[in-house]
């Protein structure tokens, strides 16, 4: 008995660990792999903004071209600068030693990210910079604090001078009839070249398209899915009088 019970509570450990490391309040986030337009644009601000560091080593550039019904010349002349060819895999020209040395550990590859943190995680994370001198880099993030990494976004959204307001749902105050956390980020140290509101749909663009780069056979499996379900539900009606003529004479 007390084997089985040690056994039970071993095997709990890891939801035990999700349900502690759940303290961070996220902003919710819905992917749509169908959404080609989204898709598009988040690799564009991928490639141009996050591939310098990351990469994403388990994709080709094919894959990702055909799917997202970009022109495999369009793709390689914009959205290949290593010189690599439209086949190869997704790597990026930092080597580890070069990555370690600058930033004290290699930048991970995100292929998998969103399968790892989540997709309301990884949506937060990147809206969730904001300055603090104490760090390497000046900036620190609410999602994942004391961050090793620069804001690599910050041309974009500009620097928070303050802690955003992740998790934090909008509201209207009743007398004044102001928002109230309409933008994740109430003051900027510095200003970023897209407003909160275009920020925030360049951040949905970018973890949506890491998210189709994390299982690219979803719309493929929930299309196949629906044709097993109907086939499972036809094959039970035969199965059934099947039954049902074998037993007729069993008492």
């Amino acid at each position: 008995m007390r084997k089985l019970i040690f056994g039970l509570f071993i095997a709990f450990l890891p939801v035990l660990g999700l349900a502690a490391g759940g303290a961070v309040s996220l902003d919710e986030f819905d992917s749509d792999h169908s959404d080609k337009a989204s898709l598009q644009r988040g690799v564009a601000t991928f490639t141009n903004y996050c591939m310098g560091c990351h990469s994403m080593e388990y994709a080709r550039y094919k894959r990702v071209a055909n799917d997202l019904e970009i022109p495999e010349a369009l793709y390689k002349e914009n959205l290949i600068f290593t010189g690599a060819k439209i086949g190869e895999l997704m790597k990026n020209s930092m080597s580890k030693d070069m990555a370690a040395d600058w930033f004290g550990a290699p930048p991970p590859d995100l292929t998998l990210e969103t399968r790892l943190r989540g997709e309301d995680w990884v949506y937060s994370y990147l809206r969730g910079f904001y300055k603090d001198e104490t760090r390497p880099f000046g900036v620190n993030n609410v999602v994942f604090p004391l961050v090793g990494m620069p804001h690599a976004l910050v041309g974009l959204q500009g620097l928070c001078a303050v802690e955003p307001k992740i998790g934090a749902e909008a509201s209207v105050e009743p007398l004044s009839g102001s928002i109230n956390n309409a933008d994740v980020c109430p003051e900027y140290a510095i200003e970023g070249s897209m407003t909160g509101a275009e920020f925030d749909q360049a951040m949905y663009d970018l973890t949506n398209f890491m998210s189709y780069m994390a299982d690219p056979v979803k719309l493929e499996r929930e299309r196949l899915g629906i044709f097993v379900l109907i086939f499972v539900a036809i094959f039970f009606v035969f199965a059934y009088l099947l039954n049902r003529e074998y037993w007729k004479d069993v008492h």
